[in-house]
């Protein structure tokens, strides 16, 4: 741990001596506790953190419109306008590298509830799905499925590892929800829990920001912190020790992500690609959501805000918009990109600023809680390493099948509880219905539209990845609703003669 002589030589080389401003009242847990977080920060890289994210709070917004460029359309592929035959080729490709242990997936989790309303991880939220399954449950109950596809496929018995980014906020109770829940039926030595680096929120004019007398006031470095925690942790040389060659990566909100997706992995993989991004359609033109595009000919993702209305509105022949590619955080990587990236580029990637309502501590030792926003948190984003591909692909899906991220809480106008709920109880419905199934209501009549308002009818992951394998379980079948169609409810349906 660093000696307090050091800490200060540290800090009065960064501008930052006030940060040890109440050493004298602090008892010595709380010394400890304050040596041990400023062991963990880059003290050699604290003038340079803390003088940057000021300047980049108050300079003004770049505008890239001029520069702006779709991606070309032979660095595309889509499940919305691909053939049948197609996706069938890239499916059993992803199959085929799965069946021999050459995926992983990586999951970003370093995010609180906070806006959900809750402390605890949002992995662990409960949308109110009739099985109350949490997020977590849901994905590793996805890895399940496809690896027992992928050894159906081709005769093999795989693992799917699962590394697990959490952070300072989000490990132990993660690491606690997972042991009290079994690991899902997952191995526990498959998943791989690992934690991000965190970094000292600042004030507009540079000062580090102490939310208590011996605490600074810290943050997650980001979604982007990946690349540099993926070195810390040792996380790249256990991917190679397994063999994984190629990564899925996404963030844990959307409650529809297709985890190790066979057909965007096969896809990435017959086109050579380095690095992919999943995209949606945006549903408008000003929709705040990130755009896959290219400025000056290198790919990136530019924000909804850094784009003027007049661009963010162009349409082509057909009527669709020129930047209509959605980022939605959903992400293929090989190994070797990942690699490259934490030895050539980490630390080249862009800082983005968030201003934030900090508390902290006043020069008196005062606890405030400001009433407007007081500090600058300083994030890296996972896809700020797109202009470093050799050969980058986009690959369009729809997004009612797999985009309904969970941010905020009921009350909201968007991705809430309630919009992912019944986003994922839309797609069973659709598949129930597809497969030759009549939902009931509590009154026992017919459900018009199980789809459009969605009925009480969910389908566990460990029966069906995406929708395939029921026409063998409902087809012609009359289920009442609320219905949780789960492993054993599938192997009794199966075992019946639906009346005639």
């Amino acid at each position: 741990m660093l000696s307090l002589e050091a800490a200060t030589r540290a800090l009065e080389r960064a501008g930052q001596a006030h940060v040890l401003r109440f050493w004298p009242e602090l008892g010595a847990e709380q010394r400890d506790r304050l040596l041990l977080e400023l062991s963990q920060v880059d003290l050699g890289g604290l003038r340079a953190h803390c003088e940057g994210a000021a300047q980049a709070a108050a300079a003004p917004p770049r505008s890239v419109d001029r520069r702006l460029e779709p991606v070309p359309p032979d660095s595309i592929g889509s499940t919305k306008t691909s053939d049948g035959r197609t996706l069938a080729g890239w499916r059993e490709e992803g199959q085929l590298q799965i069946s021999k242990n050459r995926v992983g997936v990586l999951l970003l989790a370093g995010g609180q509830g906070t806006r959900l309303g809750v402390q605890y991880p949002k992995g662990m939220y409960d949308v109110g799905l009739p099985s109350g399954k949490s997020l977590y449950q849901i994905q590793a109950e996805r890895i399940q499925k496809v690896q027992e596809m992928s050894d159906r496929k081709n005769g093999s018995k795989c693992t799917i590892p699962w590394y697990i980014m959490t952070s300072e906020f989000t490990l132990a109770p993660t690491e606690k929800f997972f042991r009290e829940n079994n690991f899902f039926g997952l191995e526990s030595s498959n998943v791989v829990m690992f934690e991000q680096r965190m970094i000292p929120a600042v004030t507009f004019d540079g000062k580090i920001i102490l939310q208590s007398k011996g605490k600074m006031a810290m943050a997650p470095d980001g979604n982007g912190g990946l690349y540099q925690a993926l070195v810390d942790n040792k996380v790249l040389e256990d991917m190679k020790k397994r063999g994984v060659e190629y990564l899925h990566v996404y963030c844990v909100d959307n409650i529809l992500v297709k985890v190790a997706d066979p057909v965007f992995i096969g896809f990435c993989v017959s086109k050579g690609t380095d690095c992919g991004a999943k995209v949606v359609e945006k549903a408008y033109p000003a929709e705040p959501v990130g755009v896959v595009c290219r400025v000056q000919g290198v790919s990136q993702v530019v924000e909804y805000s850094e784009i003027l209305p007049e661009t963010a509105e162009l349409r082509g022949p057909g009527g669709e918009l020129v930047f209509r590619a959605g980022n939605i955080c959903n992400h293929f990587f090989t190994r070797a990109f990942l690699q490259e990236v934490a030895e050539k580029y980490k630390d080249q990637l862009k800082q983005h600023v968030a201003i934030k309502k900090v508390p902290f501590v006043d020069s008196c030792g005062n606890q405030v809680t400001p009433t407007k926003p007081n500090g600058i948190k300083m994030e890296k984003f996972v896809f700020d390493v797109f202009p470093f591909s050799r050969m980058f692909v986009v690959f369009e899906v729809v997004r009612e099948e797999e985009f309904s991220p969970l941010k905020n809480a009921d009350g909201a106008a968007k991705d809430t509880p309630t919009t992912a709920r019944n986003s994922l109880l839309a797609q069973h419905c659709h598949w129930a219905t597809a497969a030759g199934t009549t939902l009931l209501d509590a009154g026992g009549k017919a459900l018009q539209s199980p789809v459009s308002s969605p009925a009480q009818f969910e389908i566990s992951p460990l029966v069906s990845y995406f929708g395939e394998g029921l026409e063998e379980i409902l087809k012609e079948r009359t289920l009442p609703t609320p219905f949780i169609l789960d492993e054993k409810t599938a192997k009794d349906l199966q075992t019946r003669i639906p009346p005639q």
